[in-house]
């Protein structure tokens, strides 16, 4: 009420369950951690705890289902730093869901380079940042062949083995919900669906392999 919401849409959000609805997004990027010292000032430290512990603290609080839904680093001299980062956050990744933590997605951002990102955009410097999966000219970095190789070495397993790739969800309490009992027949008669076209298809494995427009897995 103090910042402005009206009451008949606070008794709106109280009186609605939307939380099934809900995906917790959180980015993490090698600045996401500061050390307090002991005058309150911060600065950055790194990498400490990395994105599973803290992705473990926000799901504790909130109880959503999560997505990793930024990360990058610069490709730097050796050629190679982005495709580490890639790969240690995957593992990351797979460690949250591991842990029985639903997880939907994953994500680099972005998939081209980045103009300007070292100063967060608010310098017009025309600096071109080497974070993307491609370069400006469309070619594919390395990192985007890493991620390539991701998508093709995962893309069988996860759907198969996932706590969770469906959402609103279904919560073991809330399974004989009408919304719920809905929800199961939209995703068999898709499924009955897809199944159909992919006997229809050519299975182009070039195109099943190629880069995905927002470089989300």
């Amino acid at each position: 009420m103090d910042n402005g919401m009206q009451r008949d849409e606070y008794h709106f959000f109280l009186d609605n369950t939307l939380k099934h609805h809900c995906i917790m997004g959180n980015d993490y990027y090698v600045t996401n951690e500061h050390r307090v010292d002991a005058s309150g000032q911060t600065r950055p430290a790194g990498e400490v705890f990395g994105y599973e512990a803290i992705t473990r603290q926000y799901y504790d609080r909130y109880h959503l289902p999560v997505m990793h839904t930024e990360t990058n680093v610069t490709q730097g001299p050796a050629g190679d730093e982005a495709v580490y980062w890639l790969w240690k956050e995957w593992s990351n990744v797979l460690r949250v869901r591991n842990d029985g933590i639903p997880l939907v997605g994953f994500t680099w951002y972005s998939l081209t380079d980045q103009v300007d990102w070292d100063t967060a955009l608010r310098e017009p410097n025309g600096n071109v940042n080497a974070l993307g999966l491609y370069d400006l000219d469309r070619n594919i970095r390395p990192v985007g062949e890493a991620y390539r190789t991701l998508i093709s070495s995962w893309g069988e397993v996860l759907p198969t083995q996932s706590v969770c790739l469906r959402v609103p969800v279904v919560m073991p309490s809330e399974h004989d919900e009408a919304w719920a009992r809905a929800q199961r027949e939209r995703a068999r008669s898709q499924g009955d669906v897809g199944s159909d076209a992919s006997q229809n298809s050519s299975g182009d494995e070039g195109e099943r392999d190629g880069g995905g427009g927002d470089g989300r897995s």
